[in-house]
C-alpha cells in the first residue's frame, strides 16, 4: 500500500530488498482515538480483485468511483481493479493498540501475501507492531459474498441524479476466451480487441481511409443457442478494431455477459472500466441474461453511478450510459492482461463537434507525415 510493503528477499534478484530499506516497512495511518477518518481507497492492481481489511474495524462506504452513494457498514471492502471508495473509519478501539490493515487478493488462487498497513493509534509509537496476525478476508472464490456486497450501493437520495427511462440502444456483449494463431485471447462477441495503429479520434475526424475496420462489430449473439457454462464450441475468435458509433446523447444499454473460459468450469471476474462517461448500473444476475424477463429487475430509481463496473463468473452486469461526450472512447477490461489480450471495445460519438486535433498528438499509424 502507498509503494510500500514487505518483500521475499530471498529470491535472487532481489538484492535491493532488506529490512532496513524503508520500502520494505508498511504504510502508517495514524488515528487519534475518538476521531473519524474518511479513507481513500483505489486499486490500481494489474491482475488481481482486492480486498481492504482493517483489523478490529467495521468501515463506512460513502462514495464510489467520484459518486456518493447511501451509506453501506462494511467489515471488508472488495475492490477491483480501477475502482475507488471512500470510506469513514471511526477510531474507537482499544487505544493502547495498534492495528493492522490489509489488503488480499480476491477472484483468483492467491499467490501473495497480504499487504500491510498499520493502524497507528497515536501517541503509540509507530514500532508498535500490533497483536495477533494480519486480517484474513473472505475466501478468494466467494463470490456470493462479492456480488452480494456489490448490490448494496444505490445512489446518494437527493445527491446523484437517476438514468434517463428511455432506451435507444442496447448492446449484448458475450466475454470469451479463445484462441488466435494457437496463442489464449480474450474475445467480445467473437472479436478481439487489437488496437490500429492509427488513433481513432483523428481517423474519425478527418475521415482516414483504412485506418480501422469500418464495419460495425456485432451488437449481440446467439443467446439461444450458446450455452455460457461450457468452454466455447468454437475456440477460435477473430481479431478486429471496428467501433460503437452513437448518436449523441444516445442513451445506451450495455450487457456485459460473462461465461465458461477455454477451461472446463472455469469462469472469470472482469472489471469492466468506461472511458469518458459514468454509467448507472442496473443491475447483476444470473446465468445468461434473458432479455425478456431480467430488464424487468433493473434499477432505474437510484443505481449507483460508477465508471468501474464488475462482471462476476457465469452472470451478467447491466450498465446505461448517455453518449453525450464527443469523442471516441475505450471501455475495456482493468485487468492489464486482458486488455491486451483483446478485451476491449471503442464507443464513439459527436466527432462532427470534436474541435481542431493538434498536430502534435499525431505521427502514428497513417497520420505520420501527413498534414491533418
Amino acid at each position: 500500500m502507498e509503494g510500500k510493503g514487505k518483500f521475499n528477499c530471498s529470491k535472487p534478484g532481489r538484492g535491493d530488498c532488506n529490512p532496513s530499506n524503508p520500502q520494505c516497512s508498511p504504510t502508517l495511518l495514524p488515528v487519534k482515538s475518538g476521531s473519524t477518518y474518511r479513507l481513500r481507497i483505489a486499486s490500481v492492481a494489474s491482475l488481481s480483485s482486492l480486498n481492504f481489511i482493517i483489523q478490529g474495524h467495521k468501515m463506512t462506504v460513502v462514495e464510489a468511483d467520484g459518486h456518493y452513494v447511501e451509506p453501506v457498514e462494511v467489515d471488508n471492502l472488495d475492490v477491483y481493479s480501477g475502482e475507488s471508495y471512500s470510506v469513514l473509519l471511526k477510531a474507537n478501539q482499544d487505544p493502547s493498540r495498534n492495528y493492522w490493515s490489509g489488503v488480499n487478493v480476491r477472484s483468483r488462487v492467491p499467490m501473495t501475501p497480504t499487504g500491510l498497513s498499520i493502524l497507528n493509534y497515536v501517541p503509540n509509537p509507530s514500532t508498535k507492531l500490533p497483536v495477533g496476525a494480519p486480517p484474513s478476508s473472505p475466501p478468494w472464490n466467494d463470490f456470493t459474498y462479492s456480488k452480494d456486497l456489490a448490490k448494496k450501493y444505490v445512489a446518494l437520495k437527493g445527491v446523484e441524479k437517476p438514468p434517463p427511462l428511455r432506451l435507444d440502444r442496447q448492446l449484448l456483449l458475450l466475454n470469451t476466451q479463445n484462441y488466435i494463431n494457437g496463442a489464449i485471447k480474450w474475445a467480445i462477441n467473437n472479436i478481439s480487441f487489437v488496437p490500429p495503429p492509427t488513433p481513432y479520434l483523428v481517423a474519425m475526424k478527418y475521415n482516414i481511409k483504412g485506418a480501422y475496420d469500418t464495419a460495425p462489430p456485432p451488437e449481440s449473439y446467439d443467446a439461444t443457442s450458446y450455452n455460457i457454462f461450457l468452454p466455447p464450441p468454437n475456440t477460435n475468435a477473430k481479431a478486429g478494431n471496428g467501433a460503437y458509433v452513437f448518436n449523441l446523447s444516445s442513451v445506451v444499454d450495455v450487457i456485459l455477459q460473462n461465461a465458461n473460459t477455454l477451461f472446463p468450469n472455469h469462469s472469470e471476474v472482469h472489471p469492466w472500466h468506461m472511458h469518458g462517461h459514468d454509467c448507472w448500473i442496473l443491475g447483476y444476475g444470473e446465468g445468461a441474461f434473458d432479455p425478456r424477463k431480467d430488464p424487468q429487475t433493473f434499477n432505474l430509481v437510484n443505481p449507483p453511478l460508477r465508471n468501474t463496473v464488475p462482471l462476476f463468473p457465469y452472470g451478467w452486469t447491466a450498465v446505461r450510459f448517455v453518449a453525450d461526450n464527443p469523442g471516441a472512447w475505450l471501455f475495456h477490461c482493468h485487468l492489464e492482461a486482458h486488455l491486451f489480450m483483446g478485451m476491449g471495445i471503442i464507443f464513439a460519438e459527436g466527432i462532427d463537434k470534436v474541435g481542431t486535433i493538434p498536430t502534435s498528438t499525431m505521427g502514428c499509424g497513417l497520420t505520420k507525415g501527413s498534414k491533418y
